[in-house]
């Protein structure tokens, strides 16, 4: 009987010491395999991030062009120049409450409670930055409206292609990003297409009309630039230093940051542009906007309904850009978006005699180069960080 219960003993404990040799080597293994599948998810998350933007800035411009075209505001009573740019700034943001469903699909992960001792400032801090980008988003929304109806499309387009350059700066001061030869000749390539491949507009005004307001075009588009690269800079400063040392987050970067951050950003901006459409009263033009459309008001406030819907759309595709990888990346991504906006604009609309000539065909082809470019610097910093992460596993073996 003892030497039964010795033997016993022995083969229990047997396979204990096995499966105790066995433990760092499937833990190993498993980190290794989380690795990649950490990349792969990554990978399929920039890809929608990219398509989002792409489509959104394709949805804005045939739904822009198609209201400026049917609008008849060559036939009005009132000023010439179209003055319903806080009317246009509104829209940009007010549907976002049809983003508050998604954040039931995409829940928050556990808290953690050791995140940060100090979540009064914190809070303090994360409601003083949704106000600041609020007004930012409002402003450059504002301004950008006026600088594409108050003067020469082309010129807005070579003042606006400044934003990438200003993005460039602030993200290298604000968020000490490292650029490479890769991130440089992308931002290079992005810069080329968007002047040379950008779409035609069909709200600028005629010859005879936008002399009048050149100065305040170029300064507006001009301000609306640094606005804009500020704001994305700020994104970025808000996922990396803020929002992902709260408690409901735990040190995780999830994709519900993105729409609480597009939320809660797009409301502020909301309530400034409605509260600036009532102070400067151009919400006594409402009235007339859908009288003077060539389709009907039923199809009016489709357009605005539509618009809306589809500012959203590139919202959370810009700012998922920002959250993925950096906002210089999402403004390259945003500027590439030109020629096949392009293509799309021609290929619904006939003004202007534009065609889809070459000088498109070369810029698309800057398009896939300038992504691939920024592509090759990811990768490289993704392969970076799978080897240390092997090398830390092959330390703790």
């Amino acid at each position: 009987m003892e030497m039964s219960e010795a033997s016993k003993q022995t083969t229990r404990s047997e396979p204990e010491q096995v499966q105790n040799q066995e433990e760092p080597d499937q833990i190993l293994s498993r980190r290794r395999s989380m690795v990649p599948l950490n990349q792969k998810k990554w990978w399929i998350s920039v890809s929608l991030c990219i398509f989002l933007v792409f489509l959104g800035d394709s949805l804005v411009a045939l739904l822009l062009n198609f209201f400026y075209v049917q609008d008849n505001r060559k036939y009005s009573n009132q000023d010439p120049l179209h003055k319903g740019t806080w009317t246009q700034a509104l829209i940009q943001n007010a549907a976002f409450p049809v983003l508050i469903p998604l954040l039931f699909i995409f829940p928050s992960p556990k808290q953690n409670p050791e995140t940060s001792s100090n979540t009064r400032f914190l809070s303090f801090r994360i409601l003083f930055l949704y106000f600041s980008l609020g007004v930012l988003v409002a402003a450059h929304s504002k301004l950008f409206a006026v600088g594409k109806l108050y003067a020469n499309y082309g010129i807005f387009t070579l003042i606006s292609v400044t934003q990438l350059i200003f993005t460039a700066i602030f993200t290298a001061v604000i968020n000490r990003f490292k650029f490479d030869r890769w991130i440089v000749i992308s931002i290079i390539l992005t810069l080329v297409v968007y002047l040379f491949g950008g779409p035609a507009f069909g709200g600028a005004p005629a010859k005879n009309e936008q002399f009048y307001y050149s100065a305040l075009q170029a300064w507006a588009t001009f301000a609306g630039s640094v606005a804009f690269a500020l704001s994305l800079c700020l994104f970025q400063l808000g996922f990396e230093k803020l929002l992902v040392k709260t408690k409901r987050y735990g040190n995780s970067k999830v994709f519900r940051m993105v729409l609480e951050m597009q939320i809660c950003v797009s409301f502020v901006a909301s309530v400034v542009c409605l509260v600036c459409l009532f102070v400067s009263g151009e919400y006594k033009e409402l009235k007339g906007e859908g009288e003077m459309f060539k389709k009907g008001e039923a199809y009016y406030v489709l357009t605005m309904v539509g618009l809306a819907l589809s500012w959203q759309v590139w919202a959370v595709g810009l700012i998922g850009s920002v959250f993925y990888v950096s906002g210089v990346f999402g403004d390259v991504v945003h500027m590439c978006a030109s020629p096949l906006v392009a293509l799309v604009v021609v290929l619904a609309f006939d003004f202007k005699g534009d065609e889809f000539s070459w000088p498109g065909i070369a810029a698309l082809v800057g398009t896939a180069l300038a992504l691939g470019s920024y592509f090759c610097s990811a990768h490289k910093k993704n392969k970076e960080v799978m080897e240390l992460n092997q090398r830390e596993n092959d330390g703790e073996v």
